[in-house]
């Protein structure tokens, strides 16, 4: 069950791998289509909105969150200052945070957030009831209403990134790693580079850990910028710009 603005290469990995798509109008749609499917064919909907927040164990037991701490070890930083993600399900955002709360780690959670997404002002709020009119245009990330498994207690900071923004970071990350990436992939990039600058300009050191969450190949309309200009308007050259002048030294 997907929303119709699904991309079509992702569309088509799924149908390769034998999944039967259902499309549905809108996010917010995916819901009641699934639990209706379930009724009519007998099966079962695997709510990850719901329950992604529980799918691992975030006390360790090799989970993301123990992954990147491993990998850190040996690193100038090992702990991290901060550790940026998006959210969906909000399942990521969970693991990270209890783990770090868990082990007593100084490392703070920061999501970075598209538009059109509730998880920015129901944090501030901790208004369960809020949705939004529209749906997310960064695919993976951002929800139109507050997600049972976003589990607000454990993020330190939400970081509202405009859609233009996140195309633009997407654009420069794929240049610098000569390997493409996805849209929500610079929804995070754009997260760090607010932090870091945060960081000099205070004078602070440390590390700040963030994920390469999806391929770009799944996205290849966005790196057309006729299309990107279509869906997202103009302006995207000077993000582009804007980007690559605060990555530098």
């Amino acid at each position: 069950m997907v929303p119709r603005s699904t991309s079509a290469e992702k569309r088509a990995q799924i149908e390769f791998y034998g999944g039967q798509l259902h499309l549905v109008d809108s996010a917010d749609a995916v819901y009641e289509a699934s639990r209706q499917l379930a009724r009519e064919t007998n099966g079962h909907f695997m709510d990850q909105f719901t329950f992604a927040e529980r799918a691992t164990d975030w006390r360790g037991n090799n989970n993301i969150a123990e992954s990147v701490f491993n990998q850190m070890a040996r690193e100038r930083q090992p702990t991290p200052a901060w550790i940026v993600v998006g959210a969906g399900t909000g399942g990521t955002s969970a693991t990270f945070g209890r783990f770090v709360r868990y082990r007593r780690h100084a490392t703070k959670i920061a999501v970075a957030d598209p538009e059109n997404s509730v998880f920015t002002p129901y944090h501030a709020s901790g208004d369960r009831s809020l949705v939004a009119a529209v749906g997310s245009r960064i695919e993976g990330i951002g929800r139109p209403r507050v997600e049972p498994s976003f589990i607000r207690d454990v993020v330190d900071e939400m970081i509202p990134v405009e859609d233009l923004d996140s195309i633009a970071a997407m654009r420069v990350l794929s240049r610098l790693l000569g390997r493409r990436v996805g849209p929500s992939t610079g929804t995070n990039f754009i997260g760090v580079l607010a932090l870091r600058r945060r960081m000099i300009e205070a004078g602070k050191a440390g590390s700040i850990v963030s994920l390469i969450c999806d391929s770009g190949e799944r996205y290849a309309d966005l790196f057309d910028d006729g299309c990107v200009a279509g869906r997202f308007g103009e302006g995207l050259a000077e993000r582009v710009a804007a980007v690559r002048t605060q990555i530098r030294p």
